[in-house]
């Protein structure tokens, strides 16, 4: 681990040695000669998120060298976790709960959505939310306020998402938009909570009053879905699995048309790995053939986008064990009427 700013803080903060102070990427050949006592004839750089001129440039500083893509090895590794950063995600979750305790004291009607957003993540910050989410793809960005209700949560948009919401603009179309939040509606609360590094992302589904009956029902089948797929999840079986068991499930209760988005615009994948980054293997998609392990950690997020109308679903975070799965997530597996 070699540090640029500020190396007595990293020695003081980090687990590894020694901690290297460099003051220029110049100087990382001489470092590295000094420690292996050679340079390296491979080197190993993240290809799917380095600029190209980053890569440029460490061409022309390690001459000779061969660098390689070191991205699918680093990603395999975060695949399991370690039980001390399972033991670090169920605190990420109990932080969450409590934010969406909160939730449901504190919905009301009026409120546009970006403001009640500006509302939880107030709330999420005392409750030590770091707010930053961090996404990999290159120059993605990662946000918490994504609250849809209503219509505006039918609404498409550029993320790779069953529904993206309305947004505040076309330099942001997606999230919580300025629509007011109405009584007797859907309102679709998905909320990526980050603690010491972790992250979860759960989606809960609110209503202040009852909601219309077509929603309560697909509100009824994502719940549905998501239990049957907690019924199946055990190391093993692969993660293609879970998808085909979750689209025959809406498949059977009449929504295969909103499953994942309307026609034409389905997302194929129904969850995903999480930790220290928002989305991480296991991808739990179509064709995948990689088999869940024990330790292995995803949020199962079943949705149903009623076209022009609005998108319910939940969402929840699960731990691979040895024998089966189980919730870390805990937050009440329901639809909460405020």
């Amino acid at each position: 681990l070699m540090i640029r700013k500020y190396a007595p803080r990293a020695r003081r903060e980090s687990a590894l040695e020694p901690v290297p102070e460099v003051t220029s990427a110049k100087e990382l050949p001489g470092l590295i000669r000094d420690f292996h006592g050679r340079i390296p004839r491979t080197l190993g750089l993240e290809f799917d998120v380095i600029p190209v001129r980053e890569y440029m440039f460490y061409q022309r500083l390690f001459p000779g060298t061969e660098l390689v893509d070191a991205s699918p090895a680093i990603l395999e590794i975060r695949t399991v976790k370690s039980p001390w950063e399972i033991a670090r995600i169920e605190e990420t979750a109990g932080r969450s709960a409590l934010l969406f305790d909160f939730m449901r004291e504190s919905l009301r009607p009026g409120m546009s959505e970006m403001e009640y957003s500006g509302v939880l993540e107030a709330r999420a910050r005392k409750l030590g939310h770091a707010s930053r989410i961090r996404v990999r793809d290159y120059q993605t960005e990662g946000y918490s306020w994504h609250i849809l209700s209503g219509e505006s949560g039918s609404r498409l948009g550029l993320l790779d998402s069953p529904a993206s919401g309305e947004g505040t603009s076309p330099a942001f179309p997606c999230g919580a938009g300025y629509r007011p939040l109405r009584p007797q509606e859907p309102i679709m609360i998905d909320f990526t909570f980050v603690l010491n590094g972790y992250h979860v992302d759960e989606t809960r589904m609110f209503s202040v009053g009852p909601m219309p009956e077509k929603a309560r029902r697909g509100c009824e089948a994502a719940i549905e879905i998501h239990n049957g797929i907690l019924d199946v999840a055990e190391p093993g079986i692969p993660a293609g699995h879970i998808y085909e068991t979750a689209r025959r499930l809406a498949q059977k209760l009449g929504v295969s048309e909103q499953f994942l988005g309307p026609r034409g615009y389905k997302v194929a994948f129904v969850g995903h790995g999480v930790g220290l980054e928002l989305v991480e293997p296991p991808l739990l998609a179509k064709n995948r053939k990689d088999h869940l392990k024990p330790g292995m950690v995803f949020s199962l997020e079943p949705k149903l986008v009623f076209e022009g109308e609005f998108t319910v679903g939940i969402e929840s975070v699960i731990q691979v064990t040895e024998s089966a799965c189980r919730l870390l997530t805990r937050i009440p597996v329901q639809v909460f009427i405020c």
